[in-house]
C-alpha cells in the first residue's frame, strides 16, 4: 500500500501481518479519490474500521485537517499509529481502539460532526446497514459532507437512512462503494 496523492506521495504504509485485515486496493482508493473533491484542505474526517488508516492517511496527505480513526483491533490501532508517525502525521489525527458503535455513540454525544466519514467494515458480516443507521441517528455527517461505505456486492444497502440518502454506487470488481448525503430537507 502507498500514498497516492499529496505531500506524502508515494510514501509506503505498513499492514500487520496475517489475513484479518483487508486493505482498500491501490485501484479502489485511486478511484475513490478521483470522484471526491481535490482539495480537501480544512476537512474533518471519521474513519470507522480504520484496519491500517489507508483511506484518512490518504485524505491527511491530501490537506485534510483532522481525524478519528476508530477500529476495535489493539493491533490495528498500533499499526495505524505507526503509519501516522512515520509520515509525520500524527498531529493530525486521533486513534481509537474500541468498538464502532460505542465509539459512534460517543461521538454523537459529544456533537461531533465531520466532513468525510470512511466506513469499510468486515465484509458480508451485516455491519454496514448498522453502521450507516448509527452515523444518521447521530448527526455525525456536515450538511456538504459524504459518507462513503466500501463493501461488498453481496451486502445490499437501502437507498435512506433516516436523513442519509444514498446518491451514488461504483463497483471495482466484489467491492461496491456507497456514497451517502444528507437528504434535502422539503420546503416548508
Amino acid at each position: 500500500m502507498r500514498i497516492i496523492g499529496g505531500a506524502a506521495r508515494g510514501r509506503r504504509l505498513k499492514a500487520p501481518k496475517g489475513r484479518a485485515l483487508r486493505p482498500t486496493a491501490d485501484r479502489v482508493k485511486e478511484a475513490l479519490f478521483n470522484i471526491l473533491p481535490h482539495d480537501l484542505a480544512g476537512a474533518r474526517v471519521l474513519d470507522l474500521f480504520a484496519g491500517t488508516g489507508n483511506l484518512t492517511i490518504e485524505a491527511l496527505s491530501r490537506g485534510a485537517a483532522a481525524a478519528i480513526l476508530v477500529d476495535a483491533s489493539a493491533q490495528s490501532a498500533k499499526t495505524i499509529r505507526d503509519n501516522l508517525r512515520h509520515l509525520d502525521l500524527a498531529a493530525y489525527a486521533e486513534v481509537w481502539s474500541a468498538p464502532v458503535a460505542r465509539s459512534l455513540r460517543l461521538l454523537a454525544r459529544r456533537g461531533e460532526n465531520f466532513d468525510l466519514i470512511f466506513l469499510d467494515p468486515p465484509y458480508d458480516q451485516r455491519l454496514v446497514e448498522e453502521t450507516l443507521r448509527l452515523v444518521a441517528q447521530g448527526g455525525l455527517l456536515r450538511h456538504s459532507g459524504t459518507v462513503i461505505a466500501e463493501h461488498s456486492i453481496r451486502e445490499a444497502v437501502a437507498p435512506r437512512y433516516d436523513g442519509l440518502e444514498l446518491r451514488d454506487q461504483r463497483r471495482y470488481g466484489d467491492t461496491l462503494l456507497s456514497f451517502f448525503k444528507l437528504a434535502d430537507k422539503p420546503n416548508p
